[in-house]
């Protein structure tokens, strides 16, 4: 059975070209937020030092994020993502916070609602996309060069950690649930088998966006696929659109977009970078220049979302 939203979506992208937002991160950098921001109350008697767990933020300042939310979709964005990208218990224990992970993604996920619900009309609905991000550990490839065959986490630990978020992330208000960043597409396996258990087991039935990406110009996933690859990999979830964002750049995306375009039976989503940080930590793609190509992309016919990563 296909969902309202997954109708009101179809419907939309065969009309015309949707608009993502663009980066959370950078964003709440222009902010110039402080450790005792992101503590709140909350969080105010954590053992490590908080600043820079953005996911927090949704629940310690909530204002600073809705904002975000809104300034994107008075910008023209039909879809927002959550402010969960490390909102997992893998990637919260860094911090010391996993039993927060749950938590972390109902709010990230009311804090778009919020926003959204503000800008959506009858004639032009806006939607919330969930975000799970690829979590700080990979499940095919060992994080030491001496030992090839070692793991630093499990399928069945990943798959726990985002039926969690999942959760999160449907109470709150998700209308999608978006898998993006993959590095590794055996972390988008199981996030994905996640998400298809929780819609089978709570009676869920949202559309799913995949986004990988390319780590090098080698023109794979760090996991070693190519585009193609890739969309074969996680074909079997029927999902929406399927894409790349984050890596190089918009233009050093075009091949791989190609690619997924020419063979997936399913939207075609970008977001890309604006290029690789320089020696400052900064981003010299400007919005013309990623304008300009992302424009080329969509008089070539090879997307249907498009949107903005870091430096965006």
């Amino acid at each position: 059975m296909t969902s309202n939203i997954q109708q009101q979506l179809e419907a939309l992208l065969k009309d015309r070209i949707a608009v993502l937002d663009g980066a959370m991160g950078t964003m709440i950098q222009r902010e110039g937020l402080e450790e005792a921001d992101y503590r709140g109350e909350r969080f105010v008697d954590a053992n490590a030092e908080l600043k820079g767990n953005n996911d927090l933020l949704s629940i310690t300042r909530p204002d600073v994020i809705r904002t975000i939310h809104e300034r994107f979709l008075e910008a023209g964005a039909d879809i927002v993502e959550t402010n969960t990208f490390n909102a997992t218990t893998i990637s919260q224990a860094d911090y010391g916070l996993e039993a927060a992970a749950y938590e972390l993604n109902v709010a990230g996920a009311q804090r778009a609602r919020e926003a959204v619900d503000k800008y959506s009309t009858p004639d032009r609905p806006r939607f919330v996309a969930g975000v799970l991000g690829p979590t700080n550990r990979t499940a095919s490839l060992s994080p030491d060069v001496n030992d090839p065959g070692m793991r630093n986490v499990t399928f069945d630990v990943l798959v726990k950690a985002y039926s969690e978020a999942t959760r999160g992330l449907i109470e709150g208000g998700a209308d999608i649930i978006l898998i993006e960043t993959v590095f590794d597409t055996l972390n988008a396996k199981a996030a994905a088998f996640a998400v298809l258990d929780v819609f089978e087991n709570d009676g869920i039935d949202l559309p799913i966006m995949l986004s990988g990406t390319i780590t090098d110009a080698s023109g794979r996933t760090l996991s070693g696929q190519t585009a193609e690859a890739f969309w074969i990999s996680l074909r079997h979830t029927k999902p929406l659109s399927i894409g790349f964002n984050c890596a190089l750049g918009a233009e050093e995306l075009r091949p791989h977009v190609q690619a997924v375009a020419a063979n997936a039976d399913a939207f075609v989503s970008v977001h890309p970078n604006a290029g690789l940080p320089n020696e400052f930590g900064e981003y010299d793609d400007t919005p013309q220049y990623m304008a300009k190509v992302l424009k080329s992309f969509a008089e070539d016919g090879l997307l249907n979302i498009v949107g903005g990563c870091c430096g965006t």
